[in-house]
């Protein structure tokens, strides 16, 4: 017996084979079935906790009980990170500016906030300097008898951009 096989039989196969093909493939893309949800009284695992990273101790800390006594500090510190800026010996009686600075600290020895009390405003480039020397030298002595400090100081301004704190001034001519 011979068959006679029809014309299109074999051209339509391919089409829907490659159609199959790449459904296939596709269907290789998918991702995962989610997966079941545990049965009403089977036993849940108690979440783990996780303990925070530990803090970093402070560099340097400050065993200073008040906040007049941590402005020595403070001082000190801002001296040792601003050495080529102090003006050395007594000042002259007319300064450039004169500003009388809040600043705040947290138990880390972080800037936490400054406020002006008496600000230099006829220099707001000075207030500036200021406000950015106070911040970059952060941190500052970690306040440990008090955990955070807000200290007052007064900042002495001479016109070639030097200055001296009150706290550790060495007078005025």
């Amino acid at each position: 017996m011979h068959r006679i096989s029809h014309p299109h039989r074999h051209t339509a196969f391919w089409p829907q084979a490659i159609v199959g093909g790449l459904l296939l493939a596709l269907a290789g893309c998918s991702s995962p079935p989610p997966a079941p949800a545990p049965a009403a009284n089977a036993p849940v695992a108690p979440p783990v906790a996780v303990a925070p990273p530990p803090q970093p101790e402070p560099a340097h800390r400050s065993q200073a009980p008040t906040p007049r006594d941590y402005r020595r500090d403070a001082a000190g510190h801002l001296y040792s990170r601003n050495t080529q800026r102090i003006y050395a010996g007594k000042l002259p009686p007319l300064l450039y500016a004169v500003g009388v600075l809040q600043v705040d600290i947290d138990r880390m020895g972080q800037v936490t906030d400054i406020r002006w009390m008496r600000a230099p405003s006829h220099a707001p480039e000075v207030m500036a300097e200021i406000e950015r020397a106070v911040r970059s030298a952060a941190p500052f002595p970690a306040p440990v008898r008090m955990g955070r400090v807000t200290y007052t100081d007064t900042w002495l301004w001479h016109k070639s951009g030097r200055f001296q704190l009150d706290t550790l001034t060495e007078g005025q001519l």
